[in-house]
């Protein structure tokens, strides 16, 4: 007698109670999407690289070898830009973090209108970096700006001053929005780190005769020293990719002296439609950040100080 042949439903339950197929087919939407969005554009971005991709000739596109990466290294734009963005995420990292702990510390104690205070704080950390820079803009303007009129109201200054004209102040003025910009992300994840804080930590240091300043660098620090880590990591990186204030506020002028990295990659697509030398900044950014994030986490040790 010939096998009996399993039926149509019994093969539709077969796959049902499948465990693998049925996760393979839970994670297929999931891969597809990751892979046509992040995967394939980095890859094309690596190929345009080497390609004399030009938007307005996109029938000369060939392959060029490292001629993007040799034009781009022989500008004085981009070297220019290099000194920039590490001046940028050095200072506003520096800045972010020292302020954003102490409003942190703020926060962490009770007072009156301590919640209205903390919306104050988070506001700025809802808002889009492009039109934080439009905001500052106005700000700094020297002719209407806010910024000018105060400094002369209280007698600092006798004359406006050009803070976006001129490229020493200019620096300084997308630093000043930045570093609003990022406090909130500090103060946020570091006040979540204190909440965390045994009090009976405290009470033991209290005990031991042990003051504000050594409670705070004995027994608050060290553990939150795994958040702090963290989100120095996390933050610096998103500071040296991201050209939103930039562009916002001084679309990296006066003359590219505001430019970093990422902004100069921009402003390579956007006004010279050269996406071959934007995609050679693009592969030198990552290999910055990659050889970072390695030194960071190597001496740091952030991988043994336990879960974030």
């Amino acid at each position: 007698m010939s096998k009996q042949q399993p039926s149509l439903s019994g093969r539709r339950m077969g796959f049902r109670n499948s465990p693998r197929r049925f996760i393979a087919l839970s994670l297929l939407p999931a891969v597809a999407l990751v892979l046509a969005f992040t995967y394939y554009p980095f890859a094309r971005g690596i190929v345009m690289a080497f390609q004399n991709y030009q938007l307005f000739d996109l029938t000369n596109v060939h392959f060029i070898g490292f001629a993007n990466f040799k034009g781009i290294f022989s500008d004085p734009k981009f070297k220019s830009a290099i000194g920039n963005t590490a001046y940028w995420v050095f200072i506003s990292l520096i800045l972010q973090f020292t302020i954003g702990l102490t409003v942190a510390l703020l926060l962490n104690k009770r007072f009156r209108g301590r919640g209205i205070f903390q919306g104050f704080v988070f506001y700025p950390w809802a808002l889009s970096g492009f039109l934080i820079g439009l905001i500052w803009k106005w700000m700094f303007n020297s002719q209407i700006g806010v910024i000018n009129d105060f400094l002369l109201r209280i007698g600092v200054i006798g004359d406006r001053i050009g803070f976006l004209s001129d490229p020493r102040w200019a620096k300084f003025s997308v630093i000043t929005a930045n570093v609003w910009y990022g406090i909130a992300f500090f103060a946020i994840m570091l006040l979540a780190a204190l909440q965390s804080v045994p009090s009976e930590l405290y009470e033991a240091g209290s005990m031991d005769g042990a003051g504000a300043a050594r409670k705070l660098f004995n027994i608050t620090l060290p553990y939150i020293m795994p958040t702090v880590l963290t989100t120095t990591l996390l933050r610096a990186i998103w500071i040296f990719n991201d050209p939103a204030i930039i562009y916002g506020l001084t679309n990296g002028g006066p003359a590219g002296e505001t430019h970093i990295l990422s902004s100069l990659m921009l402003d390579r697509i956007m006004y010279g439609g050269d996406y071959g030398a934007a995609s050679a900044i693009g592969i030198v950014m990552i290999g910055i950040l990659l050889l970072y994030t390695i030194f960071y986490l190597t001496v740091t040790r952030a991988g043994k100080l336990g879960d974030f």
